[in-house]
């Protein structure tokens, strides 16, 4: 899988109000019809997957680049816009409730498509993989509450998800190009200004012969694994972790912070009689969640001695910067970028002439304030 990044946003309350709204899924429209007409499709789902551009796309329709508001609105309003359009374009899922549908509207409006049953439902796995990946396989803290699958009558996709924390909203893209696997560093990049201190992540390459021993044990039936997991108040492993490499073990076996429970056991007993041939097969089983791979992961590490990576894969922001500085100053090079694709779009947008002026007057006063303290 290719995943273009991660940016991280203040949870703002409160919701567009509906003037802003109507102009939004007009300009949203208008702007994708050009942009399609000019560039294609591909094209197009290459720059939803960019979060520097979904970022200024986001201020363009009406938005400040801080918002979380820019993932689940922008994509609310290109969901209404091209689900109307004849563009060979479609999307599925949203916030909250209408994220669970994804899968049920992929089938649906696949019907306007010529897509074969096997590309369909491939697409299906996508969606549902890239959810559980970036809610299982790295657990960074931020709980899924949105998800939109775009996808064109060629079978591209791409996913724009959202998940939250108590005080930030995280965002993950995805683009269908170049896909490999989903469980290894199916990523560009991952980025925002928010590094947080303990992230594991079963993605890193520096977790791969985790992930092998994970299928090992699995295979080598879970029944063994019981007396690791949490059945009283004894220490737990973590207790022993330090920031060093070598840790000190005490003469009883260590009981981890995973209580599991039967259900749970039941999973792993259901994984193992299917006899995974790889890490993937085992996080796409039904029911396998963030405590069952976190289970697995530090018992390879205490048997076996396999490291994986308990660092957060963020490396850089999307945002482009602000004018007080924060997260930084503006950089002007990816920002210029940003803004001549938009201003083309714009420019060649069938607009009437206030929205096309409304539209350029948003746009550039995002770019001289951003700019002021630079």
């Amino acid at each position: 899988m290719y995943r273009t990044g991660v940016v991280n946003l203040p949870l703002h309350s409160g919701k567009a109000p509906r003037w802003l709204f109507e102009r939004m899924v007009k300009l949203a429209g208008k702007t994708t019809d050009i942009l399609v007409y000019e560039f294609g499709k591909k094209e197009f789902l290459n720059r939803i997957s960019n979060p520097f551009w979904f970022q200024a796309f986001s201020c363009v329709l009406g938005f400040d680049w801080h918002s979380s508001g820019t993932t689940t609105t922008t994509c609310g309003a290109l969901k209404i816009a091209l689900n109307k359009s004849n563009l060979g374009i479609k999307i599925a899922g949203g916030k909250g409730k209408a994220s669970r549908k994804s899968i049920e509207e992929i089938e649906k409006f696949s019907d306007d498509f010529s897509l074969s049953s096997k590309k369909i439902e491939e697409m299906k796995y996508s969606s549902k993989m890239s959810a559980k990946v970036d809610n299982v396989c790295i657990q960074d803290g931020y709980q899924l509450y949105h998800h939109c699958f775009f996808f064109t009558e060629d079978g591209d996709w791409v996913v724009v998800q959202q998940g939250m924390n108590d005080n930030y909203a995280r965002r993950y893209h995805w683009l269908s190009s170049n896909v490999k696997t989903f469980v290894e560093e199916p990523h560009v990049a991952i980025c925002c200004d928010k590094i947080e201190n303990k992230v594991l992540d079963m993605t890193s390459k520096e977790s791969k012969e985790t992930r092998k021993v994970s299928v090992d044990l699995i295979n080598d039936n879970p029944i063994h694994l019981r007396k690791y997991f949490l059945t009283n108040n004894q220490s737990m492993l973590t207790d022993f972790f330090c920031k060093i490499e070598s840790f000190n073990m005490p003469k009883h076996h260590p009981i981890f912070n995973v209580d599991i429970g039967r259900d749970g056991m039941n999973v792993l007993q259901r994984v193992y009689d299917m006899q995974p041939k790889n890490y993937e097969e085992i996080v796409a089983f039904e029911g396998m969640g963030p405590k069952k791979i976190r289970a697995l992961a530090l018992i390879s590490n205490l048997i076996f001695g396999s490291k994986m990576s308990w660092k957060d894969p963020v490396k850089y922001t999307f945002t482009h910067g602000g004018k007080d500085g924060f997260p930084y100053p503006v950089d002007r090079e990816t920002y210029d970028n940003s803004i001549q694709i938009l201003e083309d779009c714009i420019n060649q947008a069938k607009l009437n002439k206030q929205e096309k002026i409304s539209a350029f007057k948003r746009l550039n006063s995002f770019i001289e304030d951003s700019t002021l303290e630079k």
